[in-house]
């Protein structure tokens, strides 16, 4: 199989699809990749060490784009649209439920789409989307304190606070990787952290994790509102698979806020957990509403482009030398967590949640192979 490694152009995506030791395993397996130059350089990794590994490189997005199975980190933007062509397989982040326009593309190009971020693990997990989670909880304290800073509009905070002085109060919505992620860094600081969620399992596990460091609470309404209400921090970090993301901030709960709080949302990439979230980019990351600060970047890791390479590409290697190997359709169907990752397929439209987004027919995938 022929494999394109496009350079990635989103607004400071410095991430790639493949590390040069991936390459290596496409090659040694018999494939032919093609690597558009320059696309490794945001993560620290060469044209020279791409050539090394056995890639060929080419000059222009378009050659990448022109192979068997294409390997990206994030969804195609407009401008790539029209190298799609029917039959070729796109393998990478697509968050199709909150974007129709690129779910309508995949459709009408017939392109076979697998989203790392529905692929299903031997245990239910999402293990291609585990690794950014744990790396975009973590970085959304590292953002979050910043953007408290008083010359960024924020309340002027520091999350340790100091001996005299009270620390800062994080409020975290949501226990899962994300979450949790979260919560290590923020009590790490030393911070005061409440983490809510609807699931009693898993808050038990995080109580068991943390205690006495931090309080748990179920995810009602009147808790909700109540723990935003004193938070200098909130991170919204509850994610649906495939859907668009709980709102669990309306827009007027903003004036319950202090002023200068910051909500990081992490769940923007599906919709965002506040009605008054919509994407950003690294360029111009903030905005405020209502006097409460919003960072709602749609890449964060890519702020941090070679650990999340790294570990991004340690999680979705595996299901791409099965893909390349077997073609998508062998590949599904001997794996049926790798199946739950498609989402388009030869113009239908394959993930529930996708569909009902955007009332289009649901396939269902266990149908067609």
């Amino acid at each position: 199989m022929i494999i394109g490694l496009p350079k990635e152009i989103k607004n400071n995506e410095f991430r790639v699809g493949l590390t040069p030791g991936n390459v290596s395993d496409y090659v040694q397996a018999g494939h032919t990749v093609l690597v558009e130059k320059g696309a490794g350089i945001g993560s620290g990794y060469t044209d020279e060490e791409y050539a090394q590994a056995g890639a060929t490189l080419v000059d222009s997005p378009k050659a990448a784009w022109d192979a068997d199975m294409v390997v990206k980190v994030k969804e195609p933007v407009t401008g790539e649209y029209k190298y799609f062509h029917e039959g070729m397989i796109l393998y990478t982040y697509l968050h199709l439920a909150d974007n129709e326009p690129l779910t309508r593309e995949l459709l009408n190009r017939k392109v076979k789409a697998v989203a790392y971020e529905t692929i299903v693990g031997p245990k239910n997990g999402l293990p291609c989307l585990a690794p950014m989670s744990h790396i975009a909880g973590r970085l959304s304290i590292q953002e979050g304190a910043k953007y408290l800073e008083k010359t960024y509009g924020g309340r002027g905070v520091l999350l340790s606070g100091v001996p005299g002085v009270s620390c800062g109060k994080v409020v975290v919505l949501g226990g899962g990787n994300v979450g949790t992620n979260a919560c290590k860094v923020a009590l790490g600081l030393g911070a005061d952290v409440t983490v809510l969620d609807i699931n009693l399992e898993r808050l038990g596990y995080l109580d068991d994790l943390f205690f006495p460091q931090i309080t748990t609470l179920y995810a009602s309404r009147g808790n909700i509102l109540a723990a935003i209400k004193d938070a200098d921090l909130v991170i919204g970090a509850v994610l649906v698979p495939g859907a668009i993301a709980p709102k669990l901030i309306r827009k007027e709960d903003l004036k319950l806020m202090k002023p200068g709080a910051v909500i990081v949302d992490v769940a923007i990439d599906q919709g965002g957990n506040a009605e008054t979230s919509h994407a950003t980019t690294h360029d111009d990351p903030i905005y405020e509403v209502d006097g409460v600060i919003h960072y709602c970047v749609a890449n964060m890791p890519g702020a941090v482009a070679r650990t999340s390479t790294q570990a991004l590409t340690n999680a979705t290697l595996p299901y791409g030398l099965q893909i390349a190997a077997k073609g998508v359709e062998k590949a599904c169907a001997a794996d049926k967590g790798l199946l739950e990752g498609l989402n388009c397929y030869d113009g239908k439209c394959t993930y529930q949640g996708v569909a009902e987004a955007f009332g289009l027919e649901y396939t269902d995938p266990k149908g067609l192979f």
